[in-house]
């Protein structure tokens, strides 16, 4: 392939815009905010799952402790009739009056019995309210950490779209001053292996690091000035400058 040495050069500047690009894209998928949030996230899926699970524990204790109440009611307003009846001697008859007093023994047996299970009731439903507030309290404050990082995280995003839109915006304007053939070669080469182009500095890639060989050198000086080298070693476009190095 064949190309002017003005062309070539702007190629560099094509592959320096492509370097540039390709860090700010690293930069963005990068930002450590990024998987801040994300363990954050997974760690408020977990508070929420254990805030439903304890929710509905509390749900459930809620309702046991309504049903020993609505136990409790009819059982003491039966009590209070009944001793009612015994203290006011409207129960004359021996036998009825020996069953009522057992029957008053009997509710008052179960009533104790209930404002035990009320007592206990009401304690699991104030541990499990108690629980659901903790995590409630550390779900918002987790969100609040969250929020704030999503916030910083926007705003490296929006500095970042900003600059990568100017160095593409520099890409598509280098871009129309090359020619075709060798901008198509350049990108296939850079959809391989990263940046399709490289400057021979000092006897070396700038791409692969590696140095020419001595045979290399003096093939790559003796090449015409627009004819396109590929590094031996990487295949990269390689791009003679006058601080290439070659000999004489």
């Amino acid at each position: 392939m064949l190309a002017e040495p003005a062309d070539q050069l702007r190629l560099l500047d094509l592959a320096a815009l492509d370097l540039q690009v390709n860090q700010l894209e690293h930069r963005r998928r990068t930002l450590p905010e990024l998987e801040t949030i994300k363990t954050l996230m997974a760690e408020r899926a977990q508070l929420v799952e254990q805030q439903v699970a304890a929710q509905t524990r509390l749900s459930d204790a809620e309702l046991d402790a309504k049903r020993v109440e609505d136990d409790l009611v009819p059982a003491r307003e039966r009590l209070e009739r009944n001793q009612k009846r015994v203290d006011d001697g409207s129960v004359g008859d021996p036998k009825a009056l020996r069953g009522l007093t057992e029957e008053i023994d009997h509710l008052g047996g179960r009533i104790r019995k209930l404002e035990d299970d009320q007592l206990d009731a009401m304690q699991v439903v104030e541990d499990l309210a108690a629980e659901v507030n903790d995590i409630d309290g550390r779900r918002k404050e987790l969100e609040d950490r969250i929020r704030g990082l999503m916030a910083k995280r926007d705003s490296q995003f929006k500095d970042l779209d900003a600059e990568l839109a100017e160095r593409r915006t520099e890409r598509e304007a280098t871009v129309r001053l090359l020619p075709a053939p060798l901008v198509a070669t350049y990108q296939r080469l850079s959809d391989r292996m990263g940046i399709g182009a490289a400057e021979l500095k000092a006897k070396r890639c700038t791409g692969c690091q590696l140095e020419a060989s001595l045979a290399d050198l003096r093939r790559y000086a003796a090449a015409a000035p627009n004819e396109v080298l590929r590094c031996e070693e990487c295949d990269r476009i390689l791009v003679r400058t006058k601080e290439s190095g070659l000999p004489e």
